[in-house]
C-alpha cells in the first residue's frame, strides 16, 4: 500500500480471447490488471483485493455477470467500485438489467479499446468524487478516522477526540488507535478480512468497535468507530430478538429515526439490502412497520 499505487482493473470474462485482448490493451497503460474467468472467481478475488474498476462479462456459466455484480454491490467494501459490463447483448432489457444490478456502464462487443480506456478513466474519476462526497456526508456528526498503512492518523472528526477523551489523554489514545489500525491493516489485507469489523480496547474503561469503510485514497483507509455502549446495545437487541449483528445495527438506526437511505449510507449497504434486513426484523419482532419496530427496540435500549 503506497501513495503511488497503480489503478487496478479486474477483468471478468469466460472467453480467453476477450481476456487476452482486453488485458493486453490495458497493460499498455499505467494499470494493474487482474483476471477472472467466472463470477465465482471474481468474488474470490474481491475478497482479497479491492479493484478500482471491474469490467464484467454479462453471460457466463454459473454466476452470470448480473448476479456477480449484485453480490459485489452487497459488500460495503466494494459498493463504490464501478462495474462496466462488456457483452454481445444489446437489447434494452439487458442494458436495464445491467444497470439495475449495480453496473455504471455498458459496452457492446467487439470492444473498442480507445472507448474502453476513456470510459474507465471517466468512471474512476466519478467513483472517487462520489466516495469523497460520502465521506463528507458521513463526517457530519459521525465518529470517523482515516489512517495510512503505517498507522499514522491522517484526519479524524471532532467526535473521535471527544470519545477518546473519556479514557484520558485524547492525543495519546488517538496515537494508540492509529498504531493499532496500522497493525490490523498489515495483518488483515493478505487474509482478505479487510471489510470485517473488529473490537479494540484502548484502555481499561474504553473499548470501541472499528468498522472498515474502505480505501478512499491511494493510502487513506477510513474507519467508523462505535463506542462500547452502542456495541452493547447491538448485543442486547441480538439476544432479545434473535437478530443477526447486521439486523441489530439496522434496528438501532431505525430507533434513531433514520430513513432507509440514511441507514444505507451509515452502514455501507444498498437500499435493497436494507429492505431485506427490515423484512427479517419485522418478522422477528412480530411487527408490521418501522414505527412499531422502533418502539420495541427502544424498550430494550433504554432498559440497559
Amino acid at each position: 500500500m503506497t501513495d503511488d499505487r497503480r489503478d487496478t482493473v479486474l477483468v471478468v470474462d469466460d472467453s480467453p480471447e476477450t481476456l487476452g485482448f482486453v488485458t493486453e490493451a490495458l497493460k499498455r497503460t499505467d494499470v494493474a490488471v487482474l483476471v477472472a474467468t467466472s463470477g465465482e472467481a471474481a468474488l474470490a478475488i474481491c475478497d482479497k483485493v479491492t479493484p478500482d474498476t471491474i469490467l464484467m462479462d454479462a453471460v457466463m456459466p454459473g454466476l452470470d455477470g448480473f448476479e456477480t455484480c449484485g453480490k459485489i454491490k452487497d459488500n460495503p467494501a466494494l459498493k463504490h467500485v464501478p462495474v462496466i459490463f462488456m457483452t454481445g447483448l444489446s437489447e434494452t432489457e439487458h442494458i436495464v438489467k445491467a444497470l439495475e444490478s449495480g453496473g455504471v456502464d455498458f459496452l457492446t462487443k467487439p470492444i473498442d479499446v480507445d472507448e474502453l480506456k476513456a470510459r474507465i478513466k471517466v468512471h474512476l474519476k466519478n467513483a472517487r468524487s462520489v466516495q469523497s462526497a460520502h465521506v463528507a456526508l458521513d463526517a457530519a456528526g459521525r465518529h470517523l478516522v482515516a489512517v495510512n498503512a503505517a498507522g499514522a492518523i491522517l484526519w479524524s472528526t471532532p467526535q473521535i477526540r471527544s470519545l477518546l477523551a473519556q479514557a484520558g489523554d485524547a492525543e495519546a489514545r488517538l496515537a494508540k488507535l492509529g498504531k493499532s489500525l496500522g497493525e490490523w491493516l498489515a495483518a488483515s489485507e493478505p487474509s482478505g478480512a479487510y471489510h470485517k469489523s473488529f473490537m479494540l480496547e484502548l484502555s481499561d474503561t474504553l473499548a470501541v468497535q472499528l468498522h472498515p469503510l474502505g480505501r478512499v485514497g491511494p493510502d487513506e483507509n477510513l474507519f467508523r468507530v462505535t463506542a462500547e455502549d452502542e456495541a452493547g446495545q447491538i448485543r442486547a437487541l441480538q439476544e432479545r430478538f434473535e437478530l443477526t449483528q447486521r439486523e441489530a445495527e439496522v434496528l438501532i438506526w431505525i430507533a434513531k429515526g433514520k430513513s432507509n437511505k440514511d441507514i444505507g449510507e451509515i452502514l455501507g449497504l444498498s437500499p435493497r439490502t436494507v429492505n431485506k434486513h427490515l423484512e427479517q426484523i419485522f418478522v422477528k419482532l412480530g411487527v408490521e412497520n418501522r414505527a412499531s419496530a422502533a418502539v420495541r427496540a427502544a424498550e430494550v435500549i433504554y432498559a440497559l
